[in-house]
């Protein structure tokens, strides 16, 4: 089945005029199942946001981490990631978040730091691109030492 060319142009143009709210951002969420594999992942950063739905500091964040997914599209280095407390407690136990909410990042499977800055994309992104360059140049020194 192929697609008539008179029927493509207007599909192509009524996806221009989406609005970019209604378009996800690229915000992986973590649970017990996958958080670990993820993290480790050879030369991945994870910046991961630990969050719980009924925490009014979590709310406030809104769009927040949806908007630094966007702002981080591209970046195949830098993964942009959530964990919900509530319904994944046995992640959040592990990586001891005793507060709502934690910005931590991870590089190769290790804890890098956490964020503990101005909640704001412009800030949040200038952390994990900054934080992962050290966390990289680290490893490869790690690396060649081996």
């Amino acid at each position: 089945m192929t697609l008539d060319s008179r029927l493509v142009a207007p599909m192509i143009i009524l996806l221009l005029f989406i609005p970019s709210e209604l378009v996800k951002a690229e915000v992986i969420t973590l649970t017990p199942e996958t958080f670990s594999d993820k993290i480790k992942e050879k030369d991945t950063a994870w910046f991961v946001k630990f969050c719980v739905p009924w925490c009014k500091h979590c709310k406030k964040l809104g769009n927040l981490w949806e908007e630094l997914g966007k702002a981080m599209e591209g970046d195949d280095e830098i993964e942009i990631g959530e964990v919900d407390c509530g319904t994944s407690r046995a992640v959040c136990t592990k990586v001891e978040i005793h507060s709502y909410p934690t910005f931590m990042l991870f590089y190769n499977g290790e804890e890098v730091s956490k964020f503990k800055g101005k909640r704001d994309v412009e800030s949040l992104k200038a952390f994990v691109i900054e934080e992962t360059e050290k966390a990289a140049e680290k490893a490869q020194l790690e690396d060649k030492e081996l």
